[in-house]
């Protein structure tokens, strides 16, 4: 009996032991999960941290830059920062709408700059540039579509009071959003100058070899993974343009690799002689990323498959113009648009590079070629 009573002791003193044990273990099993699981936490919130964006710095408000530009409010409470050119509105024959390419603003105006005095008078040219949205002075539009830029010009003319009919004239990323325009307010343009416009590589009217072709030619790789994610994952785009670990677009570094030898020549020449006004001081996602994410994302639209919209008024004209050294905007695709598109009058420049509208002479043939004025 003495032996039975110490082996049940003998076991009772194990049972709390391994119980000591498992409740130790399980103790620590808890605590390794918590850790996991604030450490996930964690890690999924320095994530999003790092993909979204900072909010803009919106000219006007207390943190924000000042307003120095005249500028029109719409009637969703944004506003449109302006600078008008040439004669005054009023005395004006002929009015445009100059809308400005990627990483530049209102005082950026190629055609308008370097119009001569005497061009302008002699033909009556007025001509008003503005800062696309997220642009300059003008209010970031967060909800910003290919549709709404265009929705945006014509209640901008209106407020401006350009009259019934206005010419649209865009460079580069400002000559892709003339296609919107042709697309959606057609009834309101008097003509329209595409210059240089970008193609968005991923229209679906573009054929799959042109196009893959023309998009593995760019110079840099580090430009093709950018646009790579602008189309294939926009929510991505801040962070792929401000880490460290891979290179991001050189268009937003501002690497010469991406100037033609004549681009370099053109930009030092005219370097300083348009205002140096902070074109993205309201933050990088709101004008660069954002054009970056539309201009390259799904469009509800495809511009090679447009249709003469002024088809039943002749003295209305597209023209599109194009240099064949283009290195940012290769010419092949622009070849083949112009040919599914017959009614765009093509205008081609040998030897031109990204930056032909600074060469001397051009801003005069764009504008009499669109007046379809010869001398």
């Amino acid at each position: 009996m003495a032996a039975g009573a110490a082996n049940r002791k003998i076991s009772a003193a194990s049972a709390r032991v391994h119980t000591r044990k498992s409740n130790q273990s399980s103790s620590f099993s808890g605590l390794y999960k918590k850790l996991v699981l604030v450490t996930l936490v964690g890690l999924v919130a320095l994530a999003f941290q790092a993909i979204r964006p900072p909010p803009p710095k919106t000219c006007g408000t207390p943190d924000g830059p000042p307003v120095t530009a005249p500028r029109i409010k719409l009637r969703d409470g944004r506003h449109l920062a302006y600078k008008e050119h040439g004669m005054l509105k009023d005395r004006a024959i002929y009015k445009f709408v100059y809308v400005h390419g990627f990483d530049s603003c209102r005082h950026h105006a190629a055609v308008a700059n370097l119009l001569s005095p005497e061009t302008i008078e002699r033909l009556g040219i007025y001509i008003v540039s503005f800062d696309r949205p997220g642009y300059g002075e003008s209010d970031p539009h967060p909800n910003r579509t290919v549709k709404s830029i265009a929705i945006d010009i014509e209640e901008f003319a209106d407020k401006l009071g350009l009259g019934q009919k206005f010419y649209v004239i865009g460079f580069s990323l400002g000559g892709q959003v003339v296609w919107s325009c042709l697309k959606y307010i057609p009834h309101r343009l008097a003509g329209a100058t595409l210059i240089a416009p970008v193609v968005n590589y991923w229209w679906l009217g573009l054929p799959v070899n042109l196009s893959t072709q023309a998009f593995n030619s760019q110079p840099l790789v580090q430009d093709m993974w950018a646009l790579r994610v602008a189309h294939y994952a926009p929510w991505l785009t801040y962070w792929w343009n401000t880490q460290k670990f891979f290179p991001s677009l050189s268009v937003i570094e501002h690497l010469p690799q991406i100037f033609s030898r004549q681009d370099k020549e053109l930009v030092a020449q005219f370097a300083g002689k348009e205002d140096g006004a902070p074109v993205r001081q309201q933050g990088e996602f709101e004008s660069l990323h954002r054009d970056l994410i539309i201009g390259f994302g799904k469009w509800e639209f495809d511009p090679t498959e447009l249709e003469n919209p002024f088809l039943n008024n002749d003295h209305v004209t597209v023209h599109l113009w194009q240099g064949n050294e283009d290195i940012l905007v290769p010419v092949t695709l622009q070849r083949y648009i112009a040919q599914k598109l017959p009614w765009v009058h093509y205008h081609e420049l040998t030897g031109a590079g990204h930056m032909f509208p600074y060469a001397s002479g051009i801003s005069e043939a764009i504008i009499k070629a669109q007046l379809s004025i010869e001398n």
